[in-house]
């Protein structure tokens, strides 16, 4: 080969190496993509973005006691909605993966007090999937279980009692232990008054005035009363995805689509075990969304870049449309699936 020919493949080889995006500048990109929502909407909370264990983006915006005029600071606490859902699915994982607790037993192998024929009808596998169809303890299921998808918060509960039973602890005790265990410092049951950074939570009126709001701990906690802060919540998407709480096979469970919901944001997206993805992308966007009174928030895992989000409101406006809630978290979540996508691709 004459060597003009090896001075044409040397400029071609490096012309493409050059017209390849670096992560380096796709993350800026995405950083300053950002803040660019950030400046169109309102905003009052905290935003951390992170790649592996390094976290590329972080700020703290606004008031955590909007009255008090107390700046938020980056280490603050808030109720995180159903993102405590995952959390109960994976203690009932944990004891699944030690053979106490089967998914397709029904509940009426752990539970007796209810009176109720469905409690031999009702599987755990169903109350994690909201495929069980009870809507109250007293009451007849609403439809025949594992047949249709019904958003259910007392489902999560009756998996925290099915735990209680199997484990002869408290919920509020397993969960301060698995806490501890997993070195998450600043996540509580919220009985456990050790938390000291609990922010106030607000939501807006009639005439768009933002009001405290005393109820936001007012839900079961396995399904929506968990508290915990941004860098706890990307330490727990660090270890949930590396197989760190749960083996991979059981990670797979998770996030293994069992029913379509019909989401008031997303519209259709596929359910797991209490995470969420659109059909067919475990492996580009997954995680969940949770909402108490005051408190609107988001945790995602992106798997082919490895990166996290966690994007925490303590101020709620617009409760008529929850698209418009949730607009910010969401418009983030947009750009760092399309960025990830550009990594994934490309590089």
């Amino acid at each position: 080969m004459k060597f003009s020919v090896w001075i044409l493949i040397f400029h071609l080889l490096i012309s493409c190496d050059i017209d390849k995006p670096k992560k380096q500048d796709v993350h800026a990109a995405l950083l300053s993509k950002i803040d660019s929502v950030i400046s169109q909407q309102k905003f009052n909370g905290v935003i951390l973005a992170a790649v592996d264990t390094t976290v590329l983006y972080s700020k703290a915006i606004g008031f955590s006691d909007l009255e008090n005029k107390v700046k938020m600071d980056l280490d603050d606490q808030f109720i995180i909605g159903s993102i405590s859902k995952q959390i109960t699915a994976v203690l009932i994982l944990r004891e699944y993966e030690n053979g106490n607790i089967g998914l397709d037993d029904t509940i009426s192998q752990y539970l007796t007090a209810i009176n109720q024929a469905w409690i031999k009808e009702v599987t755990i596998h169903q109350l994690l999937t909201h495929t069980h169809g009870i809507v109250a303890l007293d009451q007849p299921l609403e439809f025949k279980q594992g047949s249709q998808f019904r958003y259910s918060q007392i489902g999560y509960e009756l998996l925290a009692q099915v735990l209680e039973n199997v484990t002869g602890k408290s919920f509020e005790k397993l969960l301060t232990e698995f806490f501890e265990a997993c070195g998450l410092k600043n996540t509580f049951h919220p009985n456990n008054t050790k938390y000291k950074h609990l922010v106030k939570g607000y939501e807006a009126n009639e005439k768009g005035d933002l009001v405290y709001r005393t109820t936001s701990l007012n839900n079961y906690v396995p399904a929506g009363s968990m508290i915990s802060n941004a860098m706890d919540l990307k330490k727990w998407n660090e270890m949930l995805y590396s197989g760190q709480l749960v083996t991979k096979e059981t990670l797979k469970l998770m996030t293994t689509k069992y029913a379509t919901r019909v989401h008031p944001i997303f519209e259709t997206v596929a359910y797991g075990y209490g995470l969420l993805f659109k059909d067919g992308e475990q492996s580009v966007q997954v995680g969940a969304l949770g909402y108490a009174p005051g408190f609107v928030s988001a945790c995602y895992h992106y798997p082919q870049t490895n990166m996290n989000l966690v994007v925490l409101e303590n101020t709620a406006n617009n409760l008529n449309d929850f698209k418009q809630t949730f607009v910010v978290h969401t418009e983030i979540m947009k750009l760092m699936k399309k960025e990830c996508l550009v990594i994934g691709d490309r590089m």
